[in-house]
Protein backbone atom coordinates (compact mmCIF):
# COMPACT_ATOMS: atom_id res chain seq x y z
CA UNK A 1 0.00 0.00 0.00
CA UNK A 2 1.13 3.69 -0.39
CA UNK A 3 0.26 7.29 -0.73
CA UNK A 4 -1.64 8.44 -3.11
CA UNK A 5 -3.61 11.98 -3.75
CA UNK A 6 -7.42 10.40 -2.85
CA UNK A 7 -6.05 8.78 0.26
CA UNK A 8 -4.34 12.11 1.32
CA UNK A 9 -5.76 13.21 4.59
CA UNK A 10 -9.26 15.33 4.40
CA UNK A 11 -10.28 18.10 6.11
CA UNK A 12 -13.23 16.44 6.93
CA UNK A 13 -12.40 13.92 9.81
CA UNK A 14 -14.69 11.64 9.86
CA UNK A 15 -13.34 10.63 6.12
CA UNK A 16 -9.59 10.45 7.63
CA UNK A 17 -8.29 7.51 6.61
CA UNK A 18 -6.49 5.06 9.31
CA UNK A 19 -2.98 3.11 8.99
CA UNK A 20 -1.24 0.69 11.25
CA UNK A 21 2.45 1.68 11.96
CA UNK A 22 3.52 -1.67 10.11
CA UNK A 23 1.42 -0.27 6.42
CA UNK A 24 3.30 3.11 7.06
CA UNK A 25 6.66 1.50 7.30
CA UNK A 26 6.05 -0.90 4.13
CA UNK A 27 4.39 2.49 2.33
CA UNK A 28 7.78 4.44 3.00
CA UNK A 29 10.24 1.90 1.93
CA UNK A 30 8.24 0.97 -0.88
CA UNK A 31 8.44 4.14 -2.48
CA UNK A 32 11.90 5.03 -1.49
CA UNK A 33 13.22 1.75 -3.18
CA UNK A 34 11.17 2.73 -6.13
CA UNK A 35 12.20 6.05 -6.11
CA UNK A 36 16.09 5.79 -5.55
CA UNK A 37 16.62 2.09 -7.38
CA UNK A 38 19.85 2.66 -8.37
CA UNK A 39 21.85 5.97 -7.68
CA UNK A 40 25.19 7.60 -7.09
CA UNK A 41 26.15 9.65 -3.95
CA UNK A 42 29.28 12.15 -3.34
CA UNK A 43 30.04 13.08 0.20
CA UNK A 44 32.82 12.72 3.07
CA UNK A 45 32.75 9.73 5.02
CA UNK A 46 32.36 10.07 9.13
CA UNK A 47 31.58 8.09 11.65
CA UNK A 48 32.83 4.93 10.07
CA UNK A 49 31.92 1.92 12.36
CA UNK A 50 33.58 -1.88 11.54
CA UNK A 51 31.93 -4.44 14.20
CA UNK A 52 32.65 -8.31 14.27
CA UNK A 53 29.55 -8.79 11.69
CA UNK A 54 31.83 -7.87 9.07
CA UNK A 55 29.64 -4.98 8.12
CA UNK A 56 30.48 -1.41 7.36
CA UNK A 57 28.77 1.29 8.77
CA UNK A 58 29.01 5.04 8.22
CA UNK A 59 27.58 8.03 7.23
CA UNK A 60 28.42 10.05 3.96
CA UNK A 61 28.64 13.91 4.97
CA UNK A 62 28.02 17.22 2.81
CA UNK A 63 28.18 20.74 4.93
CA UNK A 64 25.08 19.68 7.49
CA UNK A 65 23.24 17.09 5.78
CA UNK A 66 23.66 13.65 6.58
CA UNK A 67 22.96 10.01 4.91
CA UNK A 68 23.32 6.55 6.85
CA UNK A 69 25.17 4.44 4.88
CA UNK A 70 26.06 0.52 5.21
CA UNK A 71 28.49 -1.85 2.91
CA UNK A 72 27.38 -5.64 3.73
CA UNK A 73 29.98 -8.12 4.77
CA UNK A 74 29.58 -9.64 1.15
CA UNK A 75 30.13 -6.68 -0.46
CA UNK A 76 32.93 -5.41 2.30
CA UNK A 77 34.97 -8.86 1.58
CA UNK A 78 35.74 -7.49 -2.58
CA UNK A 79 36.19 -3.98 -2.07
CA UNK A 80 39.63 -2.42 -2.87
CA UNK A 81 39.94 -0.42 0.52
CA UNK A 82 38.49 -0.03 3.49
CA UNK A 83 36.47 3.68 3.59
CA UNK A 84 39.18 6.32 5.88
CA UNK A 85 37.16 8.83 7.86
CA UNK A 86 36.82 12.57 6.86
CA UNK A 87 37.52 11.28 2.70
CA UNK A 88 35.40 11.59 -0.04
CA UNK A 89 34.02 9.23 -1.72
CA UNK A 90 31.30 8.16 -4.66
CA UNK A 91 29.13 5.59 -3.55
CA UNK A 92 26.71 3.54 -5.88
CA UNK A 93 23.70 1.82 -4.43
CA UNK A 94 20.30 2.03 -3.38
CA UNK A 95 18.16 3.99 -0.74
CA UNK A 96 16.11 1.91 1.87
CA UNK A 97 14.20 2.58 4.64
CA UNK A 98 15.38 1.76 8.00
CA UNK A 99 11.78 0.92 9.91
CA UNK A 100 13.23 0.00 13.06
CA UNK A 101 14.42 3.84 13.60
CA UNK A 102 12.42 5.34 10.77
CA UNK A 103 15.02 6.70 9.26
CA UNK A 104 16.13 5.97 5.71
CA UNK A 105 19.88 4.80 4.71
CA UNK A 106 21.99 3.60 1.85
CA UNK A 107 22.89 0.50 1.05
CA UNK A 108 26.11 0.13 -0.51
CA UNK A 109 27.07 -1.87 -3.48
CA UNK A 110 30.35 0.02 -4.78
CA UNK A 111 32.83 2.48 -3.66
CA UNK A 112 35.30 4.61 -4.93
CA UNK A 113 37.84 7.68 -4.33
CA UNK A 114 35.93 10.99 -5.48
CA UNK A 115 38.01 11.63 -8.29
CA UNK A 116 41.59 9.93 -9.21
CA UNK A 117 43.36 12.78 -8.78
CA UNK A 118 42.63 12.99 -4.99
CA UNK A 119 44.35 9.19 -4.35
CA UNK A 120 46.83 10.06 -6.03
CA UNK A 121 47.51 13.68 -4.40
CA UNK A 122 47.11 11.25 -1.19
CA UNK A 123 49.67 8.82 -2.64
CA UNK A 124 52.21 11.58 -3.34
CA UNK A 125 52.07 13.15 0.02
CA UNK A 126 52.97 9.94 1.46
CA UNK A 127 55.72 9.39 -1.03
CA UNK A 128 57.30 12.56 0.21
CA UNK A 129 56.87 11.53 3.83
CA UNK A 130 58.72 8.43 3.61
CA UNK A 131 61.52 10.06 0.77
CA UNK A 132 62.19 12.23 3.64
CA UNK A 133 62.48 9.62 6.29
CA UNK A 134 65.29 7.78 3.77
CA UNK A 135 63.47 4.46 2.90
CA UNK A 136 63.31 4.99 -0.81
CA UNK A 137 67.26 6.03 -0.82
CA UNK A 138 69.96 3.96 -3.09
CA UNK A 139 72.35 3.38 -0.55
CA UNK A 140 69.48 1.31 0.82
CA UNK A 141 69.17 -1.17 -1.62
CA UNK A 142 70.43 -4.63 -1.15
CA UNK A 143 72.13 -6.46 -4.10
CA UNK A 144 69.41 -9.32 -5.62
CA UNK A 145 71.23 -12.82 -5.58
CA UNK A 146 72.69 -14.18 -8.91
CA UNK A 147 71.32 -17.57 -8.07
CA UNK A 148 68.75 -17.75 -5.10
CA UNK A 149 68.10 -21.28 -3.51
CA UNK A 150 64.95 -20.68 -2.28
CA UNK A 151 62.56 -17.83 -3.57
CA UNK A 152 59.75 -16.60 -1.17
CA UNK A 153 56.61 -15.10 -3.18
CA UNK A 154 53.68 -12.63 -2.26
CA UNK A 155 50.69 -13.26 -3.96
CA UNK A 156 47.14 -14.46 -4.33
CA UNK A 157 47.44 -17.97 -4.67
CA UNK A 158 44.31 -18.95 -6.85
CA UNK A 159 45.47 -15.94 -9.55
CA UNK A 160 47.55 -16.48 -12.42
CA UNK A 161 50.57 -14.39 -11.31
CA UNK A 162 52.08 -17.47 -8.97
CA UNK A 163 51.57 -19.68 -12.17
CA UNK A 164 53.02 -17.59 -14.82
CA UNK A 165 56.46 -17.04 -12.14
CA UNK A 166 56.71 -20.94 -11.78
CA UNK A 167 56.64 -20.96 -16.10
CA UNK A 168 59.23 -18.43 -16.29
CA UNK A 169 61.43 -20.06 -13.24
CA UNK A 170 60.93 -24.04 -15.30
CA UNK A 171 61.95 -22.27 -18.47
CA UNK A 172 64.94 -20.01 -17.10
CA UNK A 173 66.51 -22.17 -14.12
CA UNK A 174 64.31 -24.06 -11.58
CA UNK A 175 64.33 -23.08 -8.53
CA UNK A 176 62.76 -24.31 -5.09
CA UNK A 177 59.56 -21.39 -4.45
CA UNK A 178 57.40 -20.90 -1.12
CA UNK A 179 54.05 -19.46 -1.49
CA UNK A 180 52.81 -17.17 0.95
CA UNK A 181 49.00 -16.52 0.67
CA UNK A 182 47.97 -12.77 0.74
CA UNK A 183 45.10 -10.46 -0.51
CA UNK A 184 45.99 -9.13 -3.08
CA UNK A 185 42.76 -6.51 -3.59
CA UNK A 186 40.51 -5.25 -0.68
CA UNK A 187 40.72 -4.11 2.82
CA UNK A 188 43.08 -6.91 4.03
CA UNK A 189 45.52 -6.47 0.97
CA UNK A 190 48.26 -4.24 3.50
CA UNK A 191 47.69 -6.16 6.48
CA UNK A 192 48.39 -9.21 4.76
CA UNK A 193 51.20 -8.34 2.25
CA UNK A 194 52.95 -6.77 5.52
CA UNK A 195 52.78 -9.74 7.40
CA UNK A 196 54.26 -11.71 4.35
CA UNK A 197 57.29 -9.67 4.01
CA UNK A 198 57.63 -10.15 7.48
CA UNK A 199 56.94 -13.70 7.84
CA UNK A 200 59.45 -14.89 5.61
CA UNK A 201 61.99 -12.99 7.17
CA UNK A 202 61.56 -14.60 10.36
CA UNK A 203 62.36 -17.96 9.37
CA UNK A 204 65.39 -18.03 10.27
CA UNK A 205 64.02 -19.73 13.52
CA UNK A 206 61.94 -22.36 11.82
CA UNK A 207 63.14 -25.77 11.49
CA UNK A 208 61.61 -27.04 8.62
CA UNK A 209 60.80 -24.36 6.27
CA UNK A 210 63.77 -22.86 4.89
CA UNK A 211 64.48 -19.40 4.56
CA UNK A 212 63.80 -17.63 1.05
CA UNK A 213 67.10 -15.62 -0.44
CA UNK A 214 64.54 -13.43 -2.83
CA UNK A 215 61.14 -12.37 -2.08
CA UNK A 216 58.88 -11.37 -5.11
CA UNK A 217 56.10 -9.13 -4.30
CA UNK A 218 53.42 -9.65 -7.15
CA UNK A 219 50.11 -8.98 -8.41
CA UNK A 220 48.32 -8.10 -11.69
CA UNK A 221 47.52 -5.17 -13.30
CA UNK A 222 43.74 -2.87 -12.12
CA UNK A 223 43.12 0.60 -11.65
CA UNK A 224 44.90 3.18 -8.96
CA UNK A 225 42.51 1.89 -6.20
CA UNK A 226 42.89 -1.68 -6.97
CA UNK A 227 46.56 -1.19 -6.64
CA UNK A 228 46.11 0.92 -3.23
CA UNK A 229 46.80 -1.47 -0.46
CA UNK A 230 50.58 -1.64 -1.84
CA UNK A 231 51.32 1.82 -1.45
CA UNK A 232 49.35 2.09 2.36
CA UNK A 233 52.31 2.87 4.39
CA UNK A 234 52.66 -0.73 6.19
CA UNK A 235 53.53 -1.99 3.57
CA UNK A 236 56.32 0.11 2.31
CA UNK A 237 57.96 0.27 5.63
CA UNK A 238 57.67 -3.94 5.74
CA UNK A 239 59.64 -3.58 2.85
CA UNK A 240 62.13 -1.14 3.37
CA UNK A 241 62.93 -3.28 6.67
CA UNK A 242 63.48 -6.78 5.08
CA UNK A 243 66.85 -8.31 5.62
CA UNK A 244 66.11 -10.71 2.24
CA UNK A 245 66.16 -8.98 -0.80
CA UNK A 246 62.94 -7.65 -2.19
CA UNK A 247 61.55 -7.85 -5.88
CA UNK A 248 58.07 -5.53 -6.60
CA UNK A 249 56.20 -6.74 -9.32
CA UNK A 250 52.69 -4.68 -8.71
CA UNK A 251 50.50 -4.12 -11.91
CA UNK A 252 51.60 -3.30 -15.44
CA UNK A 253 54.64 -1.41 -16.83
CA UNK A 254 52.63 1.90 -16.29
CA UNK A 255 51.60 1.05 -13.16
CA UNK A 256 53.46 2.27 -10.28
CA UNK A 257 52.93 1.57 -6.15
CA UNK A 258 55.60 3.31 -3.04
CA UNK A 259 56.24 -0.59 -2.50
CA UNK A 260 58.39 -0.22 -6.22
CA UNK A 261 60.17 2.88 -4.66
CA UNK A 262 61.06 0.58 -1.53
CA UNK A 263 62.17 -2.12 -2.82
CA UNK A 264 65.37 -3.65 -3.92
CA UNK A 265 64.36 -3.89 -7.25
CA UNK A 266 61.43 -3.21 -9.67
CA UNK A 267 60.29 -4.80 -12.44
CA UNK A 268 57.39 -4.02 -14.60
CA UNK A 269 55.32 -7.04 -14.37
CA UNK A 270 55.30 -10.55 -12.84
CA UNK A 271 57.03 -12.72 -15.31
CA UNK A 272 60.00 -10.08 -15.63
CA UNK A 273 60.48 -10.68 -12.11
CA UNK A 274 60.99 -14.06 -12.18
CA UNK A 275 63.68 -13.16 -15.18
CA UNK A 276 65.50 -11.03 -12.76
CA UNK A 277 65.12 -13.42 -10.21
CA UNK A 278 66.72 -16.31 -11.84
CA UNK A 279 69.70 -16.01 -14.78
CA UNK A 280 69.44 -18.68 -18.00
CA UNK A 281 70.70 -21.52 -17.60
CA UNK A 282 71.29 -21.92 -21.22
CA UNK A 283 73.06 -19.00 -21.45
CA UNK A 284 75.23 -19.71 -18.23
CA UNK A 285 76.36 -22.89 -20.13
CA UNK A 286 77.07 -20.71 -23.15
CA UNK A 287 79.35 -18.41 -20.95
CA UNK A 288 80.81 -21.65 -19.06
CA UNK A 289 81.62 -22.98 -22.11
CA UNK A 290 83.53 -19.95 -23.88
CA UNK A 291 85.23 -18.93 -20.20
CA UNK A 292 86.53 -22.94 -20.90
CA UNK A 293 88.23 -22.34 -24.29
CA UNK A 294 89.58 -19.17 -22.97
CA UNK A 295 91.06 -21.00 -20.35
CA UNK A 296 92.34 -23.77 -22.05
CA UNK A 297 93.86 -21.43 -24.49
CA UNK A 298 94.91 -19.36 -21.64
CA UNK A 299 97.07 -22.22 -20.42
CA UNK A 300 98.54 -23.89 -23.23
CA UNK A 301 100.00 -19.96 -23.49
CA UNK A 302 101.06 -20.24 -20.25
CA UNK A 303 102.39 -23.50 -20.06
CA UNK A 304 104.25 -23.18 -23.32
CA UNK A 305 105.95 -19.88 -21.68
CA UNK A 306 106.47 -21.89 -18.44
CA UNK A 307 108.58 -24.66 -20.72
CA UNK A 308 110.51 -21.76 -22.67
CA UNK A 309 111.33 -20.48 -19.50
CA UNK A 310 112.58 -23.59 -18.17
CA UNK A 311 114.66 -24.45 -20.95
CA UNK A 312 116.69 -21.27 -20.86
CA UNK A 313 117.24 -21.67 -17.09
CA UNK A 314 118.32 -25.36 -17.68
CA UNK A 315 120.39 -24.27 -19.99
CA UNK A 316 121.97 -21.83 -17.18
CA UNK A 317 122.95 -24.40 -15.19
CA UNK A 318 126.77 -25.59 -15.28
CA UNK A 319 127.94 -29.15 -15.50
CA UNK A 320 129.25 -31.28 -12.51
CA UNK A 321 132.46 -31.34 -15.01
CA UNK A 322 132.22 -28.07 -14.69
CA UNK A 323 131.75 -27.71 -10.87
CA UNK A 324 134.70 -30.19 -10.20
CA UNK A 325 137.05 -28.84 -12.86
CA UNK A 326 138.66 -26.11 -10.66
CA UNK A 327 139.14 -27.74 -7.78
CA UNK A 328 140.51 -30.98 -9.33
CA UNK A 329 142.87 -28.29 -11.04
CA UNK A 330 144.12 -27.43 -7.98
CA UNK A 331 144.73 -30.53 -6.52
CA UNK A 332 146.55 -31.46 -8.98
CA UNK A 333 149.05 -28.46 -8.91
CA UNK A 334 149.18 -29.21 -4.87
CA UNK A 335 150.46 -32.58 -5.30
CA UNK A 336 153.00 -31.44 -8.07
CA UNK A 337 154.05 -29.03 -5.40
CA UNK A 338 154.35 -31.37 -2.87
CA UNK A 339 157.19 -33.60 -4.78
CA UNK A 340 159.02 -30.74 -5.69
CA UNK A 341 159.43 -29.23 -2.17
CA UNK A 342 160.00 -32.87 -1.32
CA UNK A 343 163.00 -33.13 -3.45
CA UNK A 344 164.09 -29.42 -2.32
CA UNK A 345 164.11 -30.14 1.29
CA UNK A 346 166.19 -32.98 0.48
CA UNK A 347 168.79 -31.60 -1.25
CA UNK A 348 169.27 -28.93 1.16
CA UNK A 349 169.90 -31.18 4.00
CA UNK A 350 172.21 -32.78 2.15
CA UNK A 351 174.32 -29.51 1.51
CA UNK A 352 173.84 -28.81 5.11
CA UNK A 353 175.17 -32.25 6.49
CA UNK A 354 178.14 -31.78 3.70
CA UNK A 355 179.10 -28.54 5.18
CA UNK A 356 179.20 -30.29 8.81
CA UNK A 357 181.03 -33.29 7.74
CA UNK A 358 183.97 -30.73 6.34
CA UNK A 359 184.73 -28.82 9.57
CA UNK A 360 185.81 -32.44 11.24
CA UNK A 361 189.45 -32.27 11.80
CA UNK A 362 189.91 -36.13 13.15
CA UNK A 363 189.57 -38.55 10.19
CA UNK A 364 188.11 -41.21 12.16
CA UNK A 365 186.03 -39.10 13.97
CA UNK A 366 185.22 -37.34 11.17
CA UNK A 367 184.45 -40.88 9.85
CA UNK A 368 182.49 -41.47 12.58
CA UNK A 369 180.38 -38.50 12.79
CA UNK A 370 180.06 -38.61 9.13
CA UNK A 371 178.38 -41.91 9.67
CA UNK A 372 176.48 -40.47 12.54
CA UNK A 373 175.44 -37.62 10.71
CA UNK A 374 174.14 -40.07 7.67
CA UNK A 375 172.37 -41.64 10.11
CA UNK A 376 170.68 -38.52 11.95
CA UNK A 377 170.37 -37.04 8.48
CA UNK A 378 168.53 -39.77 7.31
CA UNK A 379 166.39 -40.24 10.25
CA UNK A 380 165.80 -36.01 9.70
CA UNK A 381 164.56 -36.35 5.95
CA UNK A 382 162.43 -39.10 6.96
CA UNK A 383 160.81 -37.34 9.36
CA UNK A 384 160.40 -34.15 7.60
CA UNK A 385 159.72 -36.26 5.02
CA UNK A 386 156.77 -37.69 6.94
CA UNK A 387 155.61 -33.98 8.33
CA UNK A 388 154.71 -32.77 4.99
CA UNK A 389 152.97 -35.69 3.32
CA UNK A 390 150.72 -35.74 6.77
CA UNK A 391 150.44 -31.96 6.49
CA UNK A 392 149.68 -32.23 3.29
CA UNK A 393 147.18 -35.18 3.31
CA UNK A 394 145.41 -33.09 6.37
CA UNK A 395 145.08 -30.06 3.57
CA UNK A 396 144.21 -32.01 0.79
CA UNK A 397 141.79 -33.79 3.01
CA UNK A 398 140.03 -30.63 4.41
CA UNK A 399 139.86 -28.92 0.50
CA UNK A 400 138.52 -32.48 -0.59
CA UNK A 401 135.80 -31.98 2.44
CA UNK A 402 134.94 -28.20 1.80
CA UNK A 403 134.71 -28.92 -1.62
CA UNK A 404 132.64 -31.86 -1.14
CA UNK A 405 130.34 -29.48 1.22
CA UNK A 406 130.25 -26.97 -1.54
CA UNK A 407 129.61 -29.48 -4.23
CA UNK A 408 126.92 -31.28 -2.51
CA UNK A 409 125.09 -27.80 -1.46
CA UNK A 410 125.39 -26.15 -5.05
CA UNK A 411 123.85 -29.57 -6.15
CA UNK A 412 121.16 -29.04 -3.52
CA UNK A 413 120.56 -26.10 -4.65
CA UNK A 414 120.42 -26.87 -8.30
CA UNK A 415 117.90 -29.71 -7.58
CA UNK A 416 115.53 -28.08 -5.12
CA UNK A 417 115.80 -25.07 -7.94
CA UNK A 418 114.72 -27.69 -10.74
CA UNK A 419 111.89 -29.36 -8.84
CA UNK A 420 110.27 -26.44 -7.96
CA UNK A 421 110.13 -25.30 -11.76
CA UNK A 422 109.01 -28.94 -12.37
CA UNK A 423 105.98 -28.38 -9.79
CA UNK A 424 105.26 -25.36 -11.65
CA UNK A 425 104.99 -26.43 -14.53
CA UNK A 426 102.59 -29.43 -13.90
CA UNK A 427 100.52 -27.69 -12.21
CA UNK A 428 100.33 -25.13 -15.62
CA UNK A 429 100.50 -28.10 -17.54
CA UNK A 430 97.62 -28.99 -19.50
CA UNK A 431 97.92 -32.54 -18.63
CA UNK A 432 96.48 -31.78 -15.55
CA UNK A 433 93.43 -30.80 -17.07
CA UNK A 434 93.46 -33.80 -19.35
CA UNK A 435 93.67 -35.94 -16.21
CA UNK A 436 89.99 -33.92 -14.82
CA UNK A 437 88.09 -35.67 -18.59
CA UNK A 438 89.15 -32.79 -21.09
CA UNK A 439 91.42 -33.75 -24.26
CA UNK A 440 92.98 -31.70 -26.93
CA UNK A 441 92.31 -31.49 -30.28
CA UNK A 442 94.73 -30.61 -32.97
CA UNK A 443 94.66 -30.50 -36.83
CA UNK A 444 97.59 -32.03 -38.99
CA UNK A 445 99.69 -28.83 -38.51
CA UNK A 446 99.09 -29.16 -34.64
CA UNK A 447 97.48 -26.10 -34.28
CA UNK A 448 94.44 -26.37 -31.43
CA UNK A 449 91.21 -27.13 -33.01
CA UNK A 450 88.66 -25.06 -30.61
CA UNK A 451 85.47 -24.38 -32.78
CA UNK A 452 83.53 -27.22 -34.70
CA UNK A 453 83.79 -25.16 -38.15
CA UNK A 454 87.70 -25.29 -38.06
CA UNK A 455 86.97 -28.79 -36.98
CA UNK A 456 85.17 -29.44 -40.26
CA UNK A 457 87.24 -28.26 -42.44
CA UNK A 458 90.46 -30.37 -41.37
CA UNK A 459 91.54 -33.30 -43.00
CA UNK A 460 92.63 -35.39 -40.07
CA UNK A 461 92.17 -34.12 -36.43
CA UNK A 462 94.90 -35.59 -33.93
CA UNK A 463 92.40 -36.21 -30.52
CA UNK A 464 94.94 -35.81 -26.85
CA UNK A 465 93.32 -38.17 -23.63
CA UNK A 466 95.41 -38.56 -20.56
CA UNK A 467 97.18 -41.76 -21.62
CA UNK A 468 97.68 -40.92 -25.14
CA UNK A 469 96.24 -39.72 -28.27
CA UNK A 470 94.47 -40.86 -31.65
CA UNK A 471 94.02 -39.56 -34.83
CA UNK A 472 89.90 -39.56 -36.63
CA UNK A 473 89.17 -37.85 -39.69
CA UNK A 474 85.70 -34.99 -39.84
CA UNK A 475 83.02 -36.48 -42.30
CA UNK A 476 79.60 -34.12 -43.52
CA UNK A 477 77.27 -34.78 -40.42
CA UNK A 478 79.54 -33.60 -37.63
CA UNK A 479 80.65 -36.75 -36.37
CA UNK A 480 84.06 -38.24 -36.79
CA UNK A 481 85.24 -41.51 -38.09
CA UNK A 482 87.17 -43.26 -35.30
CA UNK A 483 89.88 -45.91 -35.85
CA UNK A 484 89.51 -49.40 -35.42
Amino acid sequence: MSFTETQSPSPIGNNIPEFTVAEISQSVRKTIELQFSCLKVRGEASGISTPKSGHIYFQLVQEMHKLDSVIWRSRAKSLAFVPIEGREYVATGKLTSYSGRSTYQLIIDKIEAAGEGELLARLERLKAKLESEGLFADKHKKPIPILPEVIGVVTSPGGAVIRDIQHVLRDRFPRHVLLWPAAVQGPQCSQEVAQAIRGFNLLDDHPSIPRPDLIIVARGGGSVEDLAGFSEEIVVRAAFESDIPLISAVGHETDWTLIDFASDLRAPTPSVAAEKAVPSRAEMTIKLSNFGSRMTSDLIGKVKQRRQRLHDLSRGLPRRETIFAMPSQRFDQTAQGLSSAMRHQTQSHRIKLAQIADRLQQPQIIQTSEKKVSIAAAKLNHRLIQGLIEANRKRLTTLYADLSRAHDSSWRERQQKILQLRRLLDSLSYTAVLRRGYAVVRNKGETVISTRDKARGAERLEIQFQDGHIDVKPVADGHSDFPN
